[in-house]
């Protein structure tokens, strides 16, 4: 007779493989979070009273109302200004600091000094950027190019030193056996290898600047956030309903549009 074959069971390994420290781990996470919960002032009398305020202000926000199409229009057409400048601007910028930041083709000096204007563009939310350049500027678009252009070199700089530091080698030994001298290196073996990269990068952050030009304008910075901002100052909610929408209908255009030009390039 025959004994029956012991049959094994693959089982994937634990991520941290000893026992008493993923326990450990997942108790102290589970403590913090109900020490952080048990901690915070959370107001619940003050909740309960903004439910219904809560809804008295989406009971008012429909129907949107398009009357004042004429104040829409000119805040779009303020915050497609402001996104269309910084988008340039910052793309442009983030390019040479790209290149200063990317650890294969940069000397450790620069490749620091690079990484460093980098980190500091991406340190901070826009909505902090732009209060800072309010008090500087003032109030108004200006405020706002600005702040999305830093925003926008922290961003593109970032992902567009990754994508050098990743490119095909080979092609820059080529050049430089050649004798070819450092910039025409940079024309003619790295920047061909990014290009796809930096245009799906540069719609990408039209899209994004467009999104933060209205958070950005409600402190002050321009655009249709200044005008949102009002409308719900005056609780005029429907009007305000009616900014949001349109926000949402330009958002989806853009996206469609950065989505078929991404598949033209690549």
């Amino acid at each position: 007779m025959s004994a029956t074959p012991v049959t094994r069971q693959w089982r994937k390994p634990h991520f941290i493989a000893s026992p008493w420290l993923r326990w450990g781990l997942i108790l102290g996470t589970v403590f913090y979070l109900g020490w952080a919960l048990a901690t915070l002032p959370f107001d619940w009398s003050r909740i309960s009273e903004g439910i219904p305020r809560a809804a008295r202000i989406f009971g008012g926000g429909f129907p949107p109302s398009f009357e004042r199409y004429e104040l829409l229009f000119s805040g779009f057409k303020e915050s497609f200004q402001i996104a269309l400048l910084a988008t340039l601007l910052g793309v442009l910028l983030s390019i040479p600091f790209a290149v200063m930041a990317a650890r294969n083709i940069a000397p450790r000096p620069i490749y620091l000094l690079g990484r460093s204007v980098i980190i500091v563009s991406r340190s901070f939310h826009p909505v902090i950027v732009a209060i800072l350049f309010v008090k500087a500027v003032g109030f108004g678009p200006l405020a706002g190019i600005l702040t999305l252009t830093l925003y926008s070199i922290g961003f593109v700089g970032k992902l567009l030193a990754e994508e050098i530091e990743e490119i095909d080698w080979g092609q820059v030994e080529a050049m430089r056996a050649a004798g070819a001298s450092y910039l025409s290196t940079l024309i003619f073996a790295v920047f061909p290898q990014i290009l796809p990269r930096q245009i799906g990068l540069s719609m990408y952050q039209l899209d994004s600047n467009l999104r933060a030009s209205a958070v950005v304008g409600i402190v002050g910075a321009g655009g249709i956030g200044s005008t949102l901002m009002n409308a719900f100052g005056r609780y005029d909610y429907d009007f305000a309903f009616a900014i949001l929408l349109v926000i949402i209908a330009v958002i989806l255009v853009s996206e469609g549009i950065s989505g078929w030009v991404r598949k033209r390039v690549w």
